[in-house]
């Protein structure tokens, strides 16, 4: 009942799915991942005979791990925020 006819000029109009405001928190969200995976690394010792304790600081078991969970937060709500949406 209510489809208008295409006229010859008609072409669907693509865009992309994510706009500039979803890339910019995924950008963030991979900083903050990279940063955790980076303040996670280290600690080991150079000789396998001696253990260092350095890798239970507190940087390598609750900093690094929750910045790796923020980032990851951080992506989930980029992918699922709405750009069009007016608030």
């Amino acid at each position: 009942m209510g489809k208008k006819p295409k006229k010859a000029g008609d072409t669907p109009r693509k865009e992309f799915i994510f706009q500039k405001k979803n890339y910019l928190f995924m950008f963030a969200g991979i900083a903050l991942i990279a940063l955790g995976f980076i303040l996670m690394s280290g600690g080991g010792s150079d000789d396998p005979l001696v253990f260092s304790t350095d890798i239970y600081s507190f940087r390598r078991i609750k900093l690094a791990p929750t910045l790796v969970l923020i980032g990851l937060g951080l992506e989930v709500y980029a992918i699922l925020l709405n750009p069009h949406k007016k608030d």
